[in-house]
């Protein structure tokens, strides 16, 4: 059941994901947006945080060097140091040592997860906001053509992979990815004055005086770290196309796992296990396929890295100033200062091969984050949307009320076919007025709602719906979500609107008064309403919104299918009772209507679809007959097929 969306199609509003369709967009909307002071806040304090850990290396690296020149000395009868000096060296580093490691590092970790956290949940908002929007994008952007040439349309796979792990994943890459550039920046800052500070002359380069130590030491990192910074450049790339085909594969899997607990009956109803078997070793197959290549490169690369840290960190941060100091141009002290600063430099302009598997899963999640918005902005027109696929010229206006419903030619098409398989001249529906569709199985009656109700993507012709009039849509199944059952009955209302009195008459009505104290709850011994409640309730479930809401114009699509003849015929008399002056328009699965305990039929006229073409009379010609398939000609075998595309649930 839903609002009928009268957008007009000239129009492309801005969805919330609209700035998102670019890397650059979608890691600066965030900041831009009405929580900047929470995200430029929290990013401020992350920096300080990181300024101050750099800064702490500068002070480890020198008290590292006066206690490795105290222990140096303690034996050396000139100028000897003392057990006192040496412990208060020791001491010193293990308090710098906790300052970084808890008060700058363990801190900034609070404050970097806690801009995660709120981070995705403005995400999560806008990308929900995006689909569940009156333009229903969540419908169509499952239901657009897989193979249009070209453009081609972009079907998204895995929505709720990339709305839940992708977003998740992004948010926590960037933020890693941003503080590793900040370390880097602030570390040069920082340790690289300190540096230059303690730089000594070195034979051989007397262009650069007092410095030589420090270009020496330049070099070297610019030399070390480009160069196994391009292997890890090489490897991410291979992570980055694994990271992608195992998420699709743990998105397909998980899907099929899903279907499984979604349609557990029907499986369990045709003893399907085997095959629902045989489908989830084939998606979990391409898991294990992808893993087995993922781990091997995981371990070459933790492999190279290793032997990068060790050659790092023993090698070229120690090579700079061994010369000054074996020229005795240094003391031990200085020559171990500049090693530590030396290290501490090539550590942190390291970072980008420490995270590079980091980075290619940012890109991957990125990737599809992108994707899925432009995805979502694509589909904003839906006419213009499924025009690359097929002729989309199904067009919707209003009109006085008082003049009802009108189609005026509709003409119903299959995707990249010209020819229609429905067509239905010009047909009016009064206010009041009941009418039943009938047809022969794939005859095109439940395509003919969506098309009314637009959701339907090929065709032409022109839906004038009664201007500020409800419609609400009742499909045949009947999925409810997992909310309270008072939000139940009230969609697509706010609980607010409606009192629990209200609801619990509608319910009442509905004949599920023994529910009436429970609207509350959303289930009851852990089980949800959808699966508390059978086919039958749960269709009474839908009568009891009908009744809260009292729609003008209502499409019932086989709505009383799990019901028996006493509780259909109370079903459409609550509703004649409730809504004398609604518009209806039904299709049932039974061959003779119901009729009112005084002997009348509930339904003025009937609409026949038969070979194609739709044909509407008053019920009075029936002569009290059946009106279904029992009357019509079988449907034409001219290209005609099953309507075979997932309905519209229509329950919210």
């Amino acid at each position: 059941m839903r609002w009928l969306s009268r957008r007009s199609v000239e129009q492309k509003p801005a969805t919330p994901v609209s700035s998102m369709r670019s890397f650059s967009g979608l890691m600066a909307a965030y900041w831009r947006s009405k929580k900047w002071l929470e995200a430029w806040g929290l990013t401020s304090v992350i920096i300080i945080l990181t300024a101050l850990s750099a800064l702490a290396s500068v002070w480890f690296a020198e008290v590292s060097g006066q206690l490795v020149s105290a222990i140096a000395l303690l034996h050396r009868p000139e100028n000897p140091a003392t057990l006192r000096t040496i412990l208060e060296s020791a001491a010193t580093l293990a308090a710098i040592v906790v300052l970084k490691d808890v008060g700058f590092i363990a801190v900034r970790h609070y404050f970097s997860t806690t801009l995660h956290r709120r981070w995705r949940a403005w995400l999560d908002q806008r990308f929900n906001d995006a689909l569940l929007d009156s333009n229903h994008t969540h419908y169509h952007i499952q239901h657009g053509a897989t193979h249009a040439i070209p453009p081609k349309i972009s079907v998204p796979d895995n929505i709720d992979q990339r709305v839940q792990e992708s977003i998740k994943g992004m948010a926590g890459g960037a933020i890693g990815v941003a503080m590793g550039i900040a370390g880097v920046l602030l570390s040069l800052v920082f340790v690289g004055r300190k540096i230059v500070e303690t730089s000594a002359p070195i034979d051989g380069l007397p262009f650069f005086g007092g410095y030589g130590s420090a270009f020496l030491t330049l070099v070297a990192v610019i030399a070390y770290v480009p160069i196994a910074t391009f292997v890890a450049t090489k490897l991410g790339g291979v992570l980055q196309v694994l990271d992608n085909t195992m998420q699709r594969a743990e998105g397909s899997y998980r899907g099929a796992l899903n279907t499984l607990l979604h349609n557990s009956f029907y499986t369990a109803a045709a003893s399907g296990e085997i095959a629902q078997k045989g489908i989830h070793k084939r998606r979990y197959l391409d898991i294990d396929r992808t893993w087995a290549r993922l781990n091997k490169l995981v371990s070459g690369y933790m492999a190279f890295e290793l032997f990068y840290n060790f050659l790092g960190s023993r090698i070229v941060a120690y090579a700079p100033g061994l010369l000054p100091y074996v020229d005795n141009e240094i003391s031990l002290q200085v020559y171990i200062t500049g090693a530590e600063l030396a290290n501490a430099l090539i550590i942190d302009c390291s970072w980008f091969i420490h995270v590079m598997p980091d980075i290619s899963t940012l890109k991957a999640n990125s990737g599809r984050l992108t994707e899925l918005a432009r995805a979502i902005e694509d589909v904003q027109r839906p006419r213009e949307f499924y025009a690359r696929t097929g002729l989309s010229e199904l067009r919707y206006s209003t009109q006085d009320p008082k003049l009802g419903l009108t189609l005026n030619d509709l003409e119903l098409m299959h995707e990249g076919d010209d020819v229609p398989f429905v067509r239905t001249g010009k047909h009016h529906f009064k206010p009041g007025e009941w009418t039943l569709l009938v047809g022969e199985s794939g005859s095109g009656k439940s395509s003919l709602f969506k098309a009314i109700n637009g959701l339907w993507p090929h065709g032409r012709g022109t839906t004038i719906l009664p201007e500020g009039v409800r419609s609400l849509y009742a499909a045949q199944d009947v999925n409810l979500p997992p909310v309270s059952l008072k939000e139940l009955i009230c969609m697509p209302d706010l609980v607010e609107a409606h009192s629990d009195v209200d609801v619990a008459v509608a319910l009442t009505k509905a004949g599920l008064a023994e529910f009436a104290s429970d609207l509350d709850q959303e289930g009851r011994n852990g089980h949800s309403w959808d699966q508390l409640l059978s086919g039958g309730q749960k269709q009474k479930i839908i009568l009891a919104r009908i009744l809260l809401l009292r729609p003008g114009l209502l499409f019932l699509d086989e709505s009383t299918s799990a019901l028996d003849p006493d509780a259909t015929v109370a079903f459409h008399q609550a509703i004649k009772d409730a809504c004398p002056s609604a518009t209806v328009i039904s299709i049932m699965h039974d061959a003779t209507p119901p009729i009112s305990s005084t002997g009348k039929s509930f339904y003025d006229s009937v609409i026949t679809i038969a070979d194609g073409t739709t044909r509407k009379e008053p019920l009075a010609d029936t002569k009290g007959g059946p009106v279904g398939p029992a009357r019509v000609k079988p449907a034409a075998k001219t290209g005609e097929r099953e309507d075979v595309r997932p309905r519209s649930s229509g329950q919210g």
